[in-house]
């Protein structure tokens, strides 16, 4: 596997900085764009914005939206975007190493109790005896690029039950991902369950496994900016989370612990539905909606214990350089920490 060497960092750098798109730290707090993926775990970010957390907090916001997590930290890099949302990965690690981002808080995870990420085998894999995770010996394994989460999930998998010949298939974007499990074309996968759980609606995935059965407390996904901003921009780092957080909590309380009752539910689903599965009709994308409601961090602290396994873990498959360490990439200043 190749790593995410110094050349390539570089190589990160210089693609962002060539479309003219490095800019200085926002000075006085009035602007912010902010990376997003169209999936629930990111309605933090969708309901800040609708319902003006951020602009009480002084921060008029752009959502940006990618399709992986490695392009959202080059963005980052480059001062095309201000925030993100999204896993940690090896091109994310390299970039810190280099001195342009860091990550400030934490997001998704996957908790006791509550449905989280679920483990896939295509239709054709499951007939043929993939039924369980054990037996991906052997099997094609998706993900976006190497070292991202989806490595992370399968190569913590497949090590749990001894399988050392799992072939992972970089296919860049979570759509081709699912376009090639529901085709056979990979074997297995790992996603949030509203994907998940739609997939195997179909008849053509099945639900293998749960993540959180070989990942408890995972830290799924992250916040982070650019290194300059957690350094010299204190006052829009903390402008950012405390609109951010504010949406969070109205997520956690309707979605996850369902203490605010059913109105509130429909409510937030016709909100979160004008960013996530938005080609489809309402009464279509709600039950997926629902169904991905997995726990975003309070005031979002961050897990340092997982986020230290994920380090550990792509510096022992060679993914990044040994020389990295939590405090290369991580500020934890902002936020509480949990599992340190």
């Amino acid at each position: 596997m190749t790593p995410f060497n110094r050349r390539q960092a570089i190589g990160l750098l210089g693609a962002a900085a060539a479309t003219g798109l490095a800019a200085p730290a926002i000075a006085k707090n009035s602007k912010a764009v902010v990376g997003a993926l169209s999936l629930t775990s990111h309605s933090g970010s969708f309901i800040a914005v609708e319902r003006n957390y951020f602009a009480e907090a002084g921060l008029d916001v752009e959502l940006k939206f990618f399709q992986a997590a490695q392009p959202m930290a080059v963005a980052i890099a480059s001062g095309d975007v201000d925030f993100g949302v999204t896993a940690i990965s090896g091109g994310l690690l390299s970039l810190a190493q280099k001195g342009a981002v860091k990550v400030i808080g934490g997001a998704l995870s996957e908790e006791a109790g509550i449905d989280g990420q679920k483990i896939l085998a295509s239709d054709a894999a499951f007939q043929a005896g993939l039924t369980s995770p054990e037996a991906l010996g052997g099997k094609r394994f998706g993900m976006t690029t190497a070292g991202s989460s989806f490595h992370y999930m399968g190569s913590k998998i497949a090590a749990a039950h001894g399988v050392e010949d799992l072939k992972f298939v970089p296919l860049q974007k979570v759509g081709a991902i699912i376009g090639a499990l529901k085709s056979g074309q990979i074997d297995a996968w790992s996603i949030v369950p509203h994907i998940a759980k739609a997939l195997a609606g179909s008849g053509a995935v099945h639900i293998i496994g749960d993540v959180a059965d070989y990942l408890p407390d995972y830290q799924v996904t992250t916040v982070f900016t650019s290194a300059q901003n957690a350094s010299s921009d204190r006052a829009l780092v903390e402008t950012f989370l405390s609109g951010f957080t504010r949406g969070v909590s109205d997520f956690n309380a309707t979605m996850v612990e369902k203490s605010q009752g059913d109105a509130a539910i429909d409510e937030m689903v016709q909100l979160i539905h004008k960013y996530v599965y938005t080609d489809r009709p309402l009464e279509k994308a709600a039950p997926s909606i629902i169904n991905g409601a997995m726990r975003i961090n309070k005031g979002a602290a961050i897990n340092v214990a997982s986020v230290r396994d994920q380090l550990e873990w792509m510096q022992s498959a060679g993914l990044v350089d040994s020389a990295i360490t939590l405090d290369t990439f991580l500020d934890t200043s902002y936020v509480d920490t949990i599992g340190a």
